[in-house]
């Protein structure tokens, strides 16, 4: 079945022209489900069935995955096997009737923009980890882009001239603007910083970790949540908080919201409508925190 898995993967990158995360997050998916039926003694994809599919997923529950990670699971099996219909390989679809659990929708936290400032702040050093950092953290805000993106910015990508990068997406890219305050902090960065991280290596990454290597998203993670603390802020903030912040600060202000849906890569305009309903949610956010 692995074969099979592998080809899917080939499909989604080259004739669908999906991100890189996407391809991965589907192999990943359906290489653990590979090896569950192996161990099951299913090892051909037309020995697959309803109740070997609802079998895996109750092994899920069991071990404790979240609803959304079944959920993107279900997806990443029912988007398999349509494929292999498609192709001929089988004559039925066994993931036909698997059923999405119901997925709890929780309002994502929104700084208020008192503590994005507090957070944009907090590296106020020289060092170049220190500097780094808050070109980062500048950054980050100051386009929505998500982490993903974030690491994955290549030095051709930014132009500090004019003020704006290219983002890229799989196959599509998008340019986004930036500020002054990120000018200042990305010139500080890769006039006094970059070169010592990299430590004599080459690399044409933006950000590297202090070993002069490709930054992981774990590793950005910790950066956010380590000043998230300094600030003083009370939520946990995920890399995604700013992306969020940063486009309902946006609507807030007046921007237009086609320009919003632009910056952010939604597919769909419906996506960036959400952030309509969250307009005052900072304000409750303060409250709640004790600011």
């Amino acid at each position: 079945m692995q074969e099979e898995v592998d080809a899917f993967a080939v499909y989604l990158e080259n004739v669908r022209k999906a991100s890189q995360n996407t391809v991965l997050s589907y192999r990943r998916d359906l290489t653990q489900l590979a090896l569950y039926l192996e161990k099951q003694g299913i090892a051909e994809i037309s020995k697959v069935t309803q109740t070997s599919l609802n079998s895996y997923i109750l092994y899920l529950e069991g071990e404790g995955k979240a609803t959304t990670t079944i959920s993107r699971v279900i997806a990443s099996i029912k988007g398999f096997f349509h494929y292999e219909i498609c192709e001929g390989k089988i004559a039925k679809d066994p993931s036909q009737f698997l059923k999405t659990p119901k997925i709890e929708k929780k309002a994502p936290v929104i700084l208020s923009v008192e503590e994005v400032e507090m957070l944009l702040r907090q590296p106020d050093g020289d060092t170049p980890k220190e500097l780094r950092d808050k070109a980062m953290l500048e950054l980050l805000y100051a386009t929505g882009i998500r982490v993903s993106e974030l690491i994955a910015l290549k030095i051709s990508d930014v132009n500090l001239q004019v003020g704006f990068i290219i983002c890229r997406d799989g196959q599509k890219e998008r340019v986004i603007p930036f500020g002054k305050s990120v000018s200042l902090a990305m010139k500080n960065y890769l006039d006094h910083a970059r070169d010592s991280l990299l430590k004599g290596r080459e690399s044409s990454c933006l950000f590297t970790n202090c070993n002069g290597r490709p930054l992981s998203r774990q590793g950005f993670w910790k950066i956010l949540k380590y000043y998230g603390e300094k600030a003083g802020i009370l939520s946990d903030i995920t890399p995604h908080t700013l992306r969020h912040s940063f486009a309902v600060h946006l609507i807030r202000s007046g921007a237009d919201l086609q320009a919003v849906k632009n910056m952010l890569g939604h597919a769909d305009l419906a996506t960036t409508q959400m952030y309509m309903n969250y307009m005052k949610q900072d304000t409750m956010h303060l409250a709640y925190s004790g600011k």
